[in-house]
């Protein structure tokens, strides 16, 4: 697939899947299960760009997510299956959705009913992390994954492409600061060109500013990976799994945080 790439999710629960960083895990897409909606257009978003639309489905109630995740939690219950994690994810930004702090409690009362020893993941670009009702919301889930791709402001505005032109990278990791060690900070490892331009967040300056940056964020946990399926800019190289590897020691080395490969 190359730029016509779509939304890969067609249902607000899915799976479950195995997740290579979080085990066997349920999702929750809380945007439109035919379109796309995110403050950011990654190059490497494997829902696809926002130039495919939003869709004509709509945002999912709460109540709908509601009843659709006790559904299934219910089915897998009484089946017997193993459920590691309940994981937002989706088409789109999951933060966005009106009634996310409403849904984070639902989906906490549901877990803690059929599987408490799941753990209740988000994974989230940090754009909503402003908003005191959502930190509040993503302070409550056992995983609090947040996007930091780049510290140098131009390659977060060349990889990430937010939607706001008032998002930057000082108020960004100023935000995740908030998060006292809560958080844990998940970096996409790339490199290629979009538009003639050099995409490339591996090299000795930016792991330098990611560096400097963990440190002053002080995650509990830093997860760095990189490209696992089909992307829409077709001219990005995935960071392979040794690369990767020396880039986690380098980062643990200079931070004492744990660092996850994946």
């Amino acid at each position: 697939m190359g730029k016509d790439q779509t939304v890969l999710f067609h249902s607000t629960v899915f799976g479950p899947i195995h997740s290579r960083r979080l085990g066997v895990s349920l999702g929750i897409n809380l945007m439109p299960d035919d379109g796309k909606v995110c403050s950011f257009d990654c190059l490497y978003c494997e829902a696809g760009f926002n130039a495919q639309g939003k869709g004509s489905s709509g945002l999912p109630t709460r109540d709908h997510v509601n009843r659709q995740l006790e559904i299934k939690l219910k089915e897998m219950h009484e089946n017997g299956d193993a459920l590691d994690v309940i994981t937002f994810s989706g088409n789109g930004e999951p933060t966005l959705h009106p009634d996310f702090p409403h849904v984070i409690d639902d989906v906490l009362s549901l877990r803690d009913k059929y599987y408490p020893n799941a753990k209740v993941s988000v994974l989230t670009n940090s754009t909503m992390i402003f908003n005191p009702g959502v930190a509040s919301a993503l302070k409550k889930t056992d995983n609090n994954i947040l996007k930091l791709d780049s510290a140098i402001e131009s390659t977060m505005r060349l990889i990430d492409r937010p939607n706001s032109k008032g998002f930057n990278v000082e108020k960004l990791i100023n935000g995740l600061c908030e998060f006292e060690g809560s958080g844990i900070i998940q970096t996409m490892m790339l490199r290629g060109s979009h538009e003639g331009v050099s995409v490339d967040n591996t090299t000795d300056e930016e792991i330098e500013a990611l560096i400097n940056a963990y440190k002053q964020i002080r995650p509990r946990e830093i997860m760095i990976y990189s490209l696992d399926r089909s992307t829409p800019e077709e001219l990005l190289v995935k960071v392979e799994k040794e690369e990767l590897t020396d880039i986690g020691k380098r980062i643990h080395e200079a931070t004492g945080i744990k660092v996850q490969v994946n």
